[in-house]
């Protein structure tokens, strides 16, 4: 069995929001834990955790997640990739651990994930994969695009396909700020080990 990666670099990594006891899951609760079940992820994991403690909130952004992971016109390799761009902007440890080797599967290079965890411009990208870089870069650290990236991002993907990676990016921010607060361990490391802080 996997040792859990603590979330965050502070000194106390104690959970503060863990899995209810089941018997102290009100109907609403319930509800929302086993439409997790039945769905695609198969149990109650990473923010969903938390997120118990506000089911409908849960049951949206549930939603929300399922719509852009497994009903987008993005390609799969952009998803992934995307998606650790933020866990690495956010530091958080559980979508890192996730999204690691399903970015492998998908065709990203190792290299660009090892150089994605040390903070740095990836390498080895494809021209999608710099693609959605430049837009989720541009997003994270200046909270809109210039022209030209906004330009590249509508042609290789449509308008839609705009629509749904900035919502990815925010549908990703917002799942790795409430583990980061609510300090959710991630289920195991991937290779290489869990994310390290960036230098101070």
């Amino acid at each position: 069995m996997t040792t859990p990666v603590p979330q965050g670099f502070g000194p106390d990594r104690s959970e503060r929001l863990p899995m209810p006891p089941l018997d102290t899951l009100d109907a609403a609760q319930r509800a929302a834990a086993e439409a997790l079940i039945a769905g695609p992820r198969k149990g109650v994991r990473g923010p969903f955790i938390p997120l118990l403690r506000s089911p409908r909130l849960l049951d949206g952004l549930a939603r929300t997640g399922e719509t852009l992971r497994f009903g987008s016109v993005l390609p799969q390799r952009v998803n992934e990739f995307v998606t650790l761009i933020v866990a690495r902007h956010t530091s958080n440890q559980f979508e890192w651990a996730i999204h690691h080797p399903l970015a492998l599967a998908a065709g990203t290079a190792r290299e660009a994930l090892d150089d994605l965890a040390e903070g740095r411009r990836p390498r080895a990208m494809s021209e999608d994969e710099a693609a959605g870089w430049a837009f989720a870069r541009a997003v994270l650290d200046r909270h809109g695009v210039d022209d030209a990236t906004y330009a590249d991002a509508v042609g290789r993907w449509g308008e839609q396909g705009v629509v749904e990676l900035t919502a990815l990016i925010g549908y990703f921010t917002c799942v790795c700020w409430i583990m980061n607060v609510a300090r959710t361990p991630a289920q195991a490391a991937p290779e290489g080990g869990p994310l390290r802080p960036f230098p101070a």
